[in-house]
């Protein structure tokens, strides 16, 4: 029997606890908290797939990259490797990453098949890319290489 994404990280929970890892297990409690506030949500509880589980952590990580950046701009760099060994932790229940090179070609590929020219083209580009990079690529930075293909 395969194991659903939430169950592996109730396992790893348990697992991080056993081998007091406070950071690990902190971050997983954290991560779990926010997928069961999600079941909740809306007008009748529910089960999450694996696909809206991977949602919940990766806004989860977001979240860490986006509070680590805040506290090293105030100069809390304790804080701030905190947030980044967190959202390291997130990572390892994430797909890899798109690196900037493919990022590229996916996003030339779009701008050939729309026809785009200028940033008026925006719009359609990001339609054709958005589904290929779901979960792979952090919206920011496709819109940014958009930007900068339909700039050049």
């Amino acid at each position: 029997m395969t194991t659903t994404l939430k169950q592996r990280l109730r396992d790893d929970l348990t697992s991080a606890i056993r081998a007091r890892d406070e950071l690990r297990s902190a971050t997983i409690r954290l991560t779990l908290t926010a997928v069961t506030k999600e079941e909740v949500s809306g007008t009748a509880a529910r089960e999450l797939s694996d696909e809206e589980v991977l949602k919940v952590i990766g806004r989860e990580a977001k979240k860490r990259r986006e509070a680590a950046e805040a506290f090293a701009q105030g100069g809390r760099t304790e804080s701030a490797e905190r947030e980044r060994a967190e959202g390291e932790v997130l990572a390892e229940y994430l797909p890899k990453q798109l690196g900037d090179e493919e990022l590229a070609v996916i996003v030339r590929e779009a701008v050939a098949e729309s026809g785009a020219e200028g940033p008026r083209g925006m719009g359609a580009v990001m339609k054709i890319v958005s589904p290929k990079v779901a979960g792979l690529a952090e919206g920011g930075r496709v819109a940014a290489e958009v930007k900068r293909q339909l700039a050049g």
